[in-house]
């Protein structure tokens, strides 16, 4: 059963590869919601097949979310950074060698991540948490900080000296610091009054990732309609200075974005090529492939590792609402998390050339409308008209740094502002001052 479990999360993830918009999480609440629905009439459900076959969904889903984010420009919440090497890569006719960077950096990941959480995790992990937790509010904010500061003025250089230079100057600066805010403004909504129907709650978050991150992507491919041309499939030489630099620096982000509360994968990364100096593609994409594991894998984990069993993303906090870790499952999940790794390799070549393919057959603009309509499917079966709205108003947001020069990192300021601001004290004081709090 438990082999079955890991198999079926992992063919799960490879065909949320093909399904832009739809996430693991989305897949887990729907799992989650079962269980409660079958313990509520007195089903009994197999518990212990549910935590291997969820790492594995969540393990395989970091390797196969490459493929939407290279072949359609649809990453998901952790795998923007992805998009625009990917895209060079793909109209060199080597999107798989995108695709299977990335690969390469998660199971390097892996490969560092699960022998220390077997060996050390139970004895350095709940030391670091006790150290930590009392500075995460500063923690978080510094990382705001450098997000922002990090979109430095790229312009200047056009028009008049004086007003057009400036307005030239911080036109991609404006943009990012309005980004964040607005994003951080539906955030709040999304947290203290969101406008989805109670149902459908352990969803509310998905719209707007969504309209953030996938939507406008596919607005623009549906308008430009880029020409793909044929891909090739040999994977290109990889030097092992190019494999370590780019772990070094995923592993890094990754652990981090892991262990601190409301870093994503993608952020993690950032933070960890910046302090790392990666600049080759290369590099950059390996260290993506390795940031965004450790994250959602990671992170799931440490909801198992004994005397820590810390939520940190979505699945835990999902699986947690029905499982209770005991203290003896971390070696079940590394277990699975290594079978799963291994099980998405050996599809990631075929599920990649049939990407490739359908994009050759059908036309890039015709998969990104089939794509784009796919994704508003799920939002309104899930969410209704509400979560429509949410995607709507998202998509408005999530179109301004692709049309304005600005970085799509910005628009986590849906987690981040909330988040920083309630880890400060202050959050429910800006929900009213919003009007966002029930009177």
């Amino acid at each position: 059963m438990i082999i079955l479990a890991i198999l079926t999360g992992t063919i799960t993830a490879a065909i949320l590869g093909f399904l832009p918009g739809m996430h693991a999480y989305n897949v887990l609440g729907i799992v989650v919601w079962s269980v409660h629905c079958a313990q509520m009439y007195g089903h009994s459900i197999p518990i212990q097949a549910l935590v291997p076959g969820t790492v594995a969904l969540i393990t395989a889903f970091a390797i196969f979310s490459a493929i939407p984010a290279v072949y359609l420009a649809a990453p998901e919440e952790s795998g923007f950074f992805v998009v625009q090497p990917g895209r060079k890569y793909l109209q060199r006719g080597r999107g798989f060698d995108a695709v299977a960077m990335t690969a390469i950096g998660a199971m390097c990941a892996l490969t560092i991540m699960l022998p220390l959480l077997l060996m050390g995790g139970p004895h350095f992990l709940p030391i670091l948490r006790a150290v930590l937790t009392p500075h995460q509010h500063w923690i978080v904010w510094c990382v705001i900080v450098f997000m922002l500061q990090s979109e430095w003025p790229r312009g200047g250089l056009h028009g008049q000296a004086g007003t057009q230079k400036l307005l030239d100057g911080w036109r991609s600066l404006g943009v990012g610091l309005i980004t964040f805010f607005l994003s951080g403004l539906l955030g709040f909504l999304l947290f203290y009054r969101s406008p989805v129907p109670p149902a459908s709650a352990f969803q509310s978050l998905m719209p707007a990732f969504v309209g953030l991150f996938t939507l406008p992507s596919l607005i623009l491919a549906l308008l430009a309609a880029p020409t793909i041309p044929a891909q090739t499939y040999a994977t290109a030489r990889l030097s092992s200075r190019v494999i370590l630099k780019g772990t070094l620096a995923g592993t890094l982000g990754g652990a981090f974005a892991a262990f601190i509360p409301g870093i994503t994968g993608g952020v993690g990364g950032m933070l960890a090529g910046h302090a790392t100096a990666t600049r080759d593609d290369r590099t950059f994409l390996i260290s993506q492939g390795a940031s965004k594991t450790l994250y959602y894998t990671g992170g799931l984990l440490l909801l198992l590792v004994p005397g820590l069993h810390l939520q940190r993303g979505g699945a835990a906090a999902l699986l947690s609402t029905v499982y209770q870790p005991a203290g003896t499952e971390l070696s079940l999940g590394l277990a699975a998390a290594a079978l799963s790794a291994a099980t998405a390799l050996l599809f990631l070549r075929p599920a990649s050339r049939l990407m490739a393919c359908l994009i050759l057959r059908f036309g890039s603009r015709r998969l990104s409308s089939a794509a784009l309509l796919g994704s508003l499917l799920i939002v309104i079966t899930m969410t209704g008209i509400a979560g429509l709205g949410i995607a709507t108003i998202a998509t408005g947001i999530g179109l301004l740094p692709l049309l304005y020069g600005g970085r799509r990192m910005n628009c986590l300021g849906i987690i981040l502002l909330p988040l920083a601001c309630n880890l400060s004290g202050v959050g429910t004081h800006i929900a009213n001052l919003l009007g966002l709090l029930a009177p």
